[in-house]
């Protein structure tokens, strides 16, 4: 259903009814009608809503409010210990959570000093790349639904159905994954899981090789997307704005290329950049980064190494039941771990994660106990929200809907 088809708004009838709505708030010829769009899923995404001005089809001016799916992410993160806020993070992105764990372990090995294992480096990077492409595909399915595409949409979901399934034989759950942990992970590579993953991408593959041919070259979605939602290299910078928003105006930013984190640098891929940061642009950049993304995943698999995934240091990591149930020492530990949390060295670190939204970093302050006295994230969908009013005033109503998905916001990365 188009957005003026759900909303009722001027122009979206005939002229007879156009006249009808001017008339019945006093507005003659040419003058400027005030409208609410949304919040309605999934045109704006569920909480978010649009104060419009418009001239007839144009926008004229447009007033955003975020919403209401927050809550007090950085404020609950002084609550617990340094690993109980782990599944908060899951929650900022729950498209991608994968990446935000990895982010903000690293934030909290930065301070304490902790190097992890060479093998733990690599299934991080598994784990960031399989969750990206459930974050692009999911971004892809959606925009092709909203634009009327519901053939191509069943192609992307179905894509994504054979991801979830991966993220869950390693974390046990499909979206709140909770995998990293500080100083390792929750656990090894299940049996087999070379072979699960290599068979879901060679399946995901063809069916993005379906959406390529219901999508890139149709003449209706090319129309709808060429052009509309622009960016400039200048506003995205000025902005703030990262990831593929900003690659999409031809910026070469990428932090697992530009500031390289765990093993990225070992990896073989490319920065995939945009000519005129339209929605046409940003479509076409996300589709081509899942092609990169399945080119790193091979690669891993082909480098990782073995060993452990966790550091040996009780006082990082949990020791094994075996120890807890048979040593006064694994018991301890354990206790101290649970009760106290980390004892993180008082001070400050910043580190930072290529999400699948751009650059999700986490700022942490620590007092030098087992509980943060600060936590802040700096989540990209927070900053493209802040360049929307840029990409939409001037342009038509209908143009609204492919830009805000082009934007791929998560509602819970806006979280204040």
């Amino acid at each position: 259903m188009s957005a003026t088809a759900a909303y009722g708004h001027v122009g979206a009838g005939t002229a007879a009814l156009q006249a009808l709505a001017q008339q019945a708030q006093g507005l003659g010829d040419g003058d400027k009608m005030i409208i609410n769009m949304g919040p309605s899923h999934p045109a704006t995404h569920g909480t978010v809503k649009f104060i419009l001005t418009l001239d007839g089809e144009t926008v004229d001016d447009i007033d955003i409010h975020i919403g209401y799916l927050h809550r007090g992410f950085e404020k609950m993160c002084e609550q617990g210990t340094w690993q109980q806020v782990l599944p908060y993070t899951d929650r900022l992105n729950y498209v991608s959570p994968l990446c935000n764990n990895v982010g903000y372990v690293m934030a909290v090995e930065k301070l304490m000093g902790v190097q992890i294992t060479p093998r733990c480096s690599y299934i991080r990077m598994l784990a960031s790349e399989i969750s990206r492409m459930t974050d692009h595909l999911t971004a892809l399915a959606a925009g092709a639904l909203e634009l009327g595409g519901f053939t191509p949409f069943l192609y992307g979901v179905e894509a994504r159905e054979l991801l979830y399934p991966l993220v869950e034989e390693l974390s046990g759950a499909r979206l709140t994954a909770s995998y990293t942990r500080i100083g390792g992970l929750l656990a090894d590579l299940p049996e087999d899981y070379e072979s699960h993953v290599l068979k879901a991408l060679d399946k995901m593959l063809t069916l993005m090789d379906k959406m390529d041919k219901l999508l890139t070259k149709n003449r209706i979605f090319y129309d709808r997307m060429i052009g509309t939602g622009q960016l400039s290299q200048a506003d995205a910078i000025a902005y703030g704005v990262t990831g593929l928003m900003l690659r999409s105006t031809g910026v070469d930013w990428d932090l697992r290329k530009h500031q390289p984190y765990l093993h990225y640098n070992e990896l073989d891929f490319d920065v995939i950049l945009g000519h005129q940061g339209d929605n046409y642009d940003r479509y076409l950049c996300r589709f081509e980064e899942m092609h990169q993304c399945n080119k790193m995943v091979r690669q891993i698999f082909k480098q990782m190494p073995s060993g452990p995934v966790n550091v040996n240091d009780w006082r990082t990591v949990l020791p094994p039941k075996s120890a807890v149930y048979n040593s006064i020492e694994g018991m301890i530990a354990h206790f101290k771990l649970i009760i106290d949390g980390h004892q993180v060295p008082p001070g400050e670190a910043y580190a930072a994660v290529e999400g699948g939204n751009g650059e999700v970093g986490f700022y942490i302050v620590s007092q030098g106990n087992g509980r943060p006295y600060k936590v802040h994230v700096r989540a990209p969908c927070f900053y493209a929200m802040g360049v929307l009013k840029k990409l939409v005033v001037g342009g038509m109503l209908a143009d609204i809907v492919p830009t805000f998905d082009t934007l791929n916001m998560i509602g819970g990365e806006v979280d204040r």
